[in-house]
């Protein structure tokens, strides 16, 4: 980290969600910054429900260089945007604005940071491969999109529910397909898309809550791949490993689709290295229950 001073010449970005205290955006994107040698500076907003084009129009006003958006308005934004990926578009969602010189462009990085998660840190290859995703809400969807397109040899979606399992099977293309929980064990590579598996413990019946796949259908030459980094350690991927699997949690993830969003930003390479070192130094200082 260098010890740039922030003047009026430095530039802008930010993220906007509620809440947003425990956001790593701000970590991750000044340790960029700072390793590029870029007078840049990222902050976050706590934005309410429901004003999401206010804050746009703010963005707009005070000429911020960039947005991140996080729950719950990756869709309620798209109102106030003026234009929209196909990504972004098919999908609904949107958790990168843009400048497009006085146009804002809502993009969705999501999908390509999981799948360069996967192929830069993992060394995994999609192309071909049997995926079965757990979940059909937005980080399913998003997930399943980037999957059909990146060549997986088939992407089955498992939800509670049959018509969400649907809709975002349909994002995979031909490849997509809607199955019962029983197919993780024919898959290659399963991927949890849910909160579920956190461990976090229900206000109603203290325990903790269910694991989102039996862990009795996984087994060795699988890899189990879970969307939450934190805790990094998941009580599911703690289970997975026992049976035998390879285990990959979200955090590689959340830093690649930051990746992506830094370079629409601003032309520039960002140091994958400065981002992931200052993201596990803030991670080791977070307690697991946060």
């Amino acid at each position: 980290m260098t010890d740039r001073p922030i003047t009026a010449a430095t530039r802008c970005a930010a993220v906007i969600g509620t809440p947003i205290r425990h956001s790593l955006s701000p970590v991750l994107f000044n340790a960029a910054f700072a390793a590029s040698g870029l007078d840049w500076v990222f902050l976050a907003f706590e934005v309410p429900d429901g004003e999401a084009p206010t804050a746009t129009a703010g963005v707009r006003s005070l000429g911020l260089d960039g947005l991140s958006v996080t729950m719950p308005h990756k869709t309620a934004i798209i109102s106030a945007l003026d234009q929209l990926t196909d990504d972004a578009a098919e999908l609904g969602a949107v958790n990168c604005v843009a400048r497009l010189g006085a146009r804002l462009v809502g993009h969705n990085t999501d999908g390509a940071g999981l799948l360069d998660s996967l192929r830069i840190d993992e060394g995994i290859d999609i192309a071909g491969r049997s995926v079965v995703v757990v979940g059909a809400g937005g980080a399913a969807r998003a997930v399943t999109r980037a999957l059909g397109g990146a060549g997986a040899g088939s992407v089955v979606v498992v939800n509670r529910s049959p018509e969400r399992a649907e809709r975002a099977a349909a994002l995979a293309g031909s490849v997509g397909a809607v199955a019962p929980p029983v197919s993780v064990a024919d898959a290659e590579i399963v991927i949890n898309a849910t909160p579920l598996g956190m461990g976090i413990v229900t206000t109603t019946a203290g325990e903790p809550e269910p694991l989102p796949v039996d862990p009795g259908l996984l087994g060795p030459g699988q890899i189990y791949v879970d969307l939450i980094y934190h805790p990094p350690v998941t009580p599911m991927i703690a289970a997975a490993r026992e049976r035998g699997a390879r285990t990959v949690n979200g955090l590689g993830m959340l830093i690649h689709q930051a990746a992506h969003a830094f370079r629409l930003w601003t032309n520039e390479e960002p140091s994958l290295e400065a981002m992931s070192g200052a993201a596990l130094a803030a991670l080791l200082h977070r307690p697991e229950s946060d």
